[in-house]
């Protein structure tokens, strides 16, 4: 897939692997649109990038992804990159710590269900780019579930069922090619919590993407989360115990 001169629209990209994947596509020549919901973050993002516009948008507000789709309109005109990386995660212990309800609803709200409205409301645009793509990114913990982000994985697992069918859906009847970026634990602010410092560095993440969009690589397995999927096929219990060491 070429990845010059296209219109790109970054959920969560005023840090962390948004950022970095902003950054490169910015230096490749492509238009990049970041979303969050911190304006000051994206102020400061898009500053220290060349070709980069910010809008403002919690992905979990109807009326805000409304709000993005019609500046990609009046603004741009077109889109041909939907990437998908906006993320909420709790970590918290099932059976010890209270209140999962309300943690898991906050995490399927913004991993699952929120992809599904903002691609749906932007699958018009896609359909008529020459080249479009969709991006989701999801998390190692798909394969095997990290007991401390139970909740998390849950949510990662549904967007990763539906990027599949989305992918064969499509396929059947337009030109839109849809990737899955799975990362393992990244050292950015979003994984202070969960030791993020001791995960690699988000570029590398990054760096992942553009290499899958040149060879047209569909599921991008990065890092460990590569060696964690083969042993996921021999044995999904030697996978979630590998997974776990360390954190009983």
């Amino acid at each position: 897939m070429n990845i010059t001169e296209k219109t790109v629209l970054i959920t969560g990209g005023g840090s962390g692997i948004g950022f970095e994947i902003a950054k490169l596509l910015s230096n490749k020549g492509n238009k990049v649109i970041i979303t969050g919901r911190s304006e000051a973050r994206l102020q400061k993002a898009a500053a220290q990038l060349n070709n980069v516009s910010y809008i403002p948008t919690d992905v979990n507000s109807e009326s805000d992804i409304d709000n993005v789709v019609e500046r990609i309109n009046n603004e741009f005109g077109s889109l041909d990159i939907l990437i998908n990386n906006a993320g909420q995660a709790y970590y918290h212990r099932l059976g010890t710590d209270g209140d999962t309800y309300s943690k898991a609803a906050d995490e399927i709200q913004t991993n699952y269900l929120s992809i599904i409205r903002i691609t749906d409301k932007l699958l018009p645009l896609l359909r008529v780019s020459k080249e479009a793509a969709i991006v989701n990114v999801s998390s190692i913990v798909v394969f095997a579930p990290g007991i401390n982000l139970a909740t998390y994985a849950a949510s990662k697992a549904a967007l990763h069922s539906y990027t599949r069918a989305l992918r064969y859906s499509l396929a059947l009847n337009t030109g839109i090619k849809v990737f899955e970026l799975m990362p393992p634990l990244v050292n950015t602010e979003f994984s202070t919590e969960i030791g993020g410092e001791n995960g690699i560095h988000p570029e590398v993440v990054a760096q992942g993407l553009i290499d899958g969009f040149e060879k047209d690589e569909y599921e991008l397995h990065i890092g460990n989360t590569a060696d964690l999927y083969k042993l996921y096929l021999s044995s999904p219990e030697e996978a979630l115990n590998v997974l776990n060491q360390g954190r009983e």
